[in-house]
C-alpha cells in the first residue's frame, strides 16, 4: 500500500511585493537558492524542474545570496523596491541605467 503524503504551505500575503522573479526558461529547478537563502524565502517546487515557490516575499533582505550562488546566470532577477533601485548615469552618453 502506498501512502500519499500531503504538505500545505500558505504564503504570507501581507504585502504585494515580489522581490525576486525567476525566468522559467533559464531556471532548472536545482533549488540552490532554497538552500542558501538565510531567511527561507523560498521552498522547493513540488513539480520537478520548476522554479522554487516564493513563500515569504516580504521577508527578503535583498542580500543576493540566491542570485550569486545560482548555477544558471539570469535565472533570478531582483525586483528592487523604489528607494533601493540602483541607478547610474553613463558619463559619455548621459543615459540613465538601472538594474
Amino acid at each position: 500500500m502506498v501512502s500519499e503524503q500531503r504538505v500545505f504551505a500558505i504564503p504570507n500575503v501581507q504585502t504585494p511585493s515580489m522581490p525576486v522573479t525567476f525566468d522559467p526558461n533559464v531556471c532548472k529547478g536545482c533549488n540552490t537558492c532554497v538552500e542558501v537563502c538565510p531567511i527561507d524565502v523560498f521552498i522547493p517546487n513540488p513539480q520537478k524542474g520548476a522554479p522554487p515557490i516564493i513563500l515569504h516575499a516580504e521577508e527578503c533582505w535583498y542580500c543576493g545570496c540566491c542570485a550569486c550562488d545560482c548555477p544558471n546566470p539570469g535565472a533570478i532577477k531582483f525586483n528592487w523596491p523604489l528607494p533601493l533601485k540602483p541607478r547610474w548615469r553613463n558619463k559619455e552618453t548621459g543615459k540613465v541605467s538601472q538594474l
